[in-house]
């Protein structure tokens, strides 16, 4: 699989955006754990070949608009990934948990009507090759806590007080978070 990375700045890190000939977001993590975004890439791919190169412009923008407070402005930005099916379907459960909300391990298990797999669930997430936009960062401890992230924790405080600050008045939380999770 021929695969294009474009580094990019943004205000919690440098990003590196992963596209395929499509593109297709494959990948996007942080440029400190380069090396982690390529074991997955391998973990997804087996043989890969990376070059540089631009990322789609309508995606580049998304991601701008994002940082600079449209929480809606991912929500459309197709990806593609390898793993087992159960990792896509994690992944698919946290590209529905919406903005400025967050949900438990737990939660995210029965919304995706995988009840009592939370450690499943935990383990899928902590293998999503594409951060922020697949938000991996919304989802924390039963009690509230912030748990692992794979671009460390103050990156995923740091993304989730940047939703704090544009979150809708009205945002009901969880419950919001497993209202639509379950439409």
């Amino acid at each position: 699989m021929r695969l294009r990375l474009e580094r990019w700045t943004s205000p919690v890190s440098p990003l590196l955006i992963v596209t395929d000939h499509d593109g297709i977001l494959r990948a996007l993590d942080f440029a400190d754990y380069e090396a982690r975004m390529h074991q997955l890439l391998r973990d997804h791919y087996k043989d890969y070949a990376l070059e540089d190169g631009a990322a789609p412009a309508p995606l580049t923008r998304s991601l701008a608009a994002y940082f600079d407070g449209d929480m809606d402005a991912l929500d459309d930005v197709p990806t593609a990934t390898g793993g087992t099916p159960f990792q896509r379907e994690v992944w698919n459960g946290l590209r529905a948990i919406p903005a400025c909300t967050t949900i438990s391990y737990g939660q995210l298990a029965a919304a995706i009507g995988r009840p009592g797999a939370s450690r499943a669930v935990g383990a899928a997430n902590g293998a999503n090759p594409i951060a922020i936009v697949v938000p991996c960062h919304r989802v924390i401890g039963a009690n509230g806590t912030l748990t692992g992230y794979g671009g460390g924790l103050p990156r995923k405080q740091w993304l989730l007080a940047h939703e704090a600050r544009f979150a809708p008045m009205a945002t009901g939380g969880t419950e919001l978070a497993l209202a639509q999770m379950e439409r």
